[in-house]
C-alpha cells in the first residue's frame, strides 16, 4: 500500500503558475508509475501527466508545453509544475500511484484559475 498527500493548490490568475506536490509514504522506486489527474465539476476525472519508474513522462495534449511532472526520490515526492495557467485548468487535482496492480489516490487539492 501507499498513502499519498497532495499540497500546493490555490487560487491564481490566468497566466500564473502553481506547483503541486505529492508526498508518498514509500520509496518512489518501488512504485510502477505516478501521475496527476484532475476533475472539474460535471466532468470525468482525466489524466494530466504521468511519470514511470524509469523516468519517462507523458502529458495530456491540453497541458503539453505548460505543465511539467517531476520527482524527487530522496523526498519520495512527485511534483507538477503548472505554468501559463488557464481558467479551463480549474479542477481538483489528484495524485495517483500504480503499485503492484493496484491504484491509489490522494485526497485531492483544488486549483482555481481566475480570468
Amino acid at each position: 500500500q501507499v498513502q499519498l498527500v497532495e499540497s500546493g493548490g490555490g487560487l491564481v490568475q490566468a497566466g500564473g503558475s502553481l506547483r503541486l506536490s505529492c508526498a508518498a509514504s514509500r520509496r518512489l522506486f518501488s512504485i510502477n508509475a505516478m501521475g496527476w489527474y484532475r476533475q472539474a465539476p460535471g466532468n470525468q476525472r482525466e489524466l494530466v501527466a504521468t511519470i514511470i519508474s524509469g523516468g519517462s513522462t507523458n502529458y495530456a495534449d491540453s497541458v503539453k508545453g505548460r505543465f511539467t511532472i517531476s520527482r524527487d526520490n530522496a523526498k519520495n515526492t512527485v511534483y507538477l509544475q503548472m505554468n501559463s495557467l488557464k481558467p479551463e485548468d480549474t479542477a481538483v487535482y489528484y495524485c495517483n500511484a500504480h503499485l503492484l496492480g493496484s491504484y491509489y489516490w490522494g485526497q485531492g487539492t483544488q486549483v482555481t484559475v481566475s480570468s
